[in-house]
């Protein structure tokens, strides 16, 4: 059957379903029909004329005969019409769910043939349907999103990859030629690409694991004032060859309290949060790290007075491989992974981790919340 592009459109298993279906219903009405019209109906006649005691057996006879008669007419035209009324509506609404299904199946067809805008029409066939088509095209959408992830991701990931690669074949090549000695200064600059590398498979193998619901994590209780001071510690030193200030603060309540947390990935958090501020901060400038308890909760914050983050970046600030400025190389503008792996290790904890910013120019901070164990126990 030609349909409206001119092409043939065959009725599928369910137009044939719908088909004998009808039939089987019309074929029980039919049987039922004739077993009222042949033997109930005429009996029950029967009777009321007996009971109203006509003059002639002649007239019974006549009355009898036109009552099946016209039992039978009815009963036929009755039955014809159900049968083409059944078969139309069957066919109308075979045409539609198959039109329907056709429509599902090209959409899923071209979805994993890599096109991911395909979509599914509501088409008004009741609830269920509707409801098939908006779980498609929010798979589908959601589908697309991915795409366009991994293609970005794996694009940056060769560009990461690019520079220390570029840097080994240029010095190793030098060497062979005799241009270059290999000396403690050329040996540590290959040590330096090296750990570059390794320090990007690290944060990738860790942002995958924990997104696969499978890092690693080795709780104990943490004092969140000791945390906060080693990271200080930890940092100062990176932040006075930048000419940053680097400040940090305890509130009483926080300086109390306990968190259930693995050190080593705490500390890595508060370092990804502190090099990320210390990138975006320029000479003269200032960060803050600070602890306070909110309710149930341990807040660290990491604020700036840099460069600050516009709205449009706001949404895609902890994705992998983002970088608010994408011309910045990994030396000036970090890998785009240290936010998602600050992201990753938060919600391992059971915590969370926000971003926000007044606008370009006004600085930002990231806040980490995480629930907050008990209060010290030597602090009355």
């Amino acid at each position: 059957m030609p349909d409206g592009d001119g092409r043939v459109t065959r009725l599928s298993g369910l137009a044939a379903r719908l088909l004998a279906a009808t039939a089987v219903v019309v074929f029980v009405g039919w049987v039922t029909a004739w077993v009222v019209v042949a033997v109930i109906g005429p009996a029950i006649f029967h009777d009321h004329l007996v009971q109203g005691r006509p003059s002639e057996p002649a007239v019974v006879q006549h009355a009898e005969e036109a009552f099946q008669s016209a039992s039978a007419l009815s009963w036929a035209g009755a039955l014809l019409v159900a049968a083409i009324a059944s078969v139309v509506v069957s066919l109308f609404l075979a045409r539609r769910v198959n039109h329907s299904l056709t429509a599902a199946s090209d959409a899923a067809r071209a979805v994993a043939a890599g096109d991911h805008s395909a979509r599914v029409p509501e088409v008004g066939l009741g609830r269920e349907f509707d409801e098939l088509a908006q779980a498609f095209n929010a798979m589908a959408a959601d589908l697309a999103e991915v795409e366009v992830t991994r293609t970005r991701m794996l694009g940056d990931l060769a560009h990461e990859m690019r520079t220390p690669l570029a840097v080994l074949d240029g010095y190793l090549e030098a060497i062979l030629d005799g241009v270059q000695d290999a000396d403690e200064e050329t040996i540590a600059i290959l040590r330096d690409q090296v750990s570059r590398l390794s320090r990007l498979g690290e944060d990738i193998a860790l942002v995958t694991t924990a997104h696969e619901g499978v890092l690693a994590v080795h709780r104990r209780e943490l004092d969140v004032a000791d945390q906060l001071a080693a990271a200080h510690a930890a940092s100062r030193s990176r932040f006075d060859e930048h000419d940053v200030r680097l400040l940090w603060a305890v509130s009483a309540a926080a300086s109390e309290a306990r968190v259930l947390a693995d050190p080593d990935r705490l500390a890595q958090v508060l370092t990804n949060l502190l090099d990320n501020a210390l990138r975006h901060t320029p000479a003269g400038g200032e960060v803050t790290l600070t602890a306070d308890q909110e309710g149930p909760d341990i807040v660290l914050r990491v604020t700036d007075n840099g460069a600050g983050i516009t709205a449009e970046h706001m949404p895609h600030l902890f994705d992998r491989f983002y970088r608010v400025d994408a011309a910045r190389d990994r030396a000036h503008g970090g890998s785009g992974i240290g936010l998602a792996v600050v992201d990753a290790i938060v919600r391992a904890h059971g915590g969370m981790v926000s971003a926000s910013s007044p606008g370009p120019g006004q600085g930002a901070a990231f806040t980490v919340t995480l629930p907050a164990l008990r209060s010290r126990p030597d602090v009355q």
